[in-house]
């Protein structure tokens, strides 16, 4: 019998997928103004930023791609990588946090970004 993804894993790509989308749709469209209301460095690079959204929009339709699905060799790979990109944004954040001088704005993403990390890689686990 194929093995079906929990209710759990299914409600966590919706999450997921709605959070990058929002983030994606910031950068996008209203870097200057995030920026200027946050600190977020969108408003010194809006064209980096609008190049990161895209990116954030990909994730976001993959996670929406998978909460339709019910199989959990359909989602495997999704995952993975979700657990694995997190981390790594997690990391990174950090790094910037106490290493680079990111705003306090930051400290919001990384709660988001390792929420995501322990979720994803607890299902890779369970997997």
């Amino acid at each position: 019998m194929e093995k079906q993804i929990t209710s759990g894993m299914k409600y966590t790509f919706l999450v997921h997928g709605i959070m990058m989308t929002v983030f994606g749709l910031i950068y996008l469209f209203i870097p200057v103004v995030w920026g200027d209301l946050t600190g977020c460095l969108s408003n010194v690079v809006p064209q980096a930023f609008r190049a990161l959204s895209v990116a954030l929009l990909g994730l976001a339709i993959g996670s929406f791609l998978a909460f339709r699905e019910t199989s959990w060799d359909k989602v495997k790979i999704v995952v993975q990588m979700e657990g694995i990109t997190n981390v790594l944004w997690t990391i990174v954040i950090l790094l910037g946090l106490f290493l680079w001088g990111l705003p306090a704005i930051a400290w919001m993403y990384l709660v988001v970004m390792s929420g995501f990390a322990i979720a994803f890689s607890a299902f890779c686990i369970k997997g």
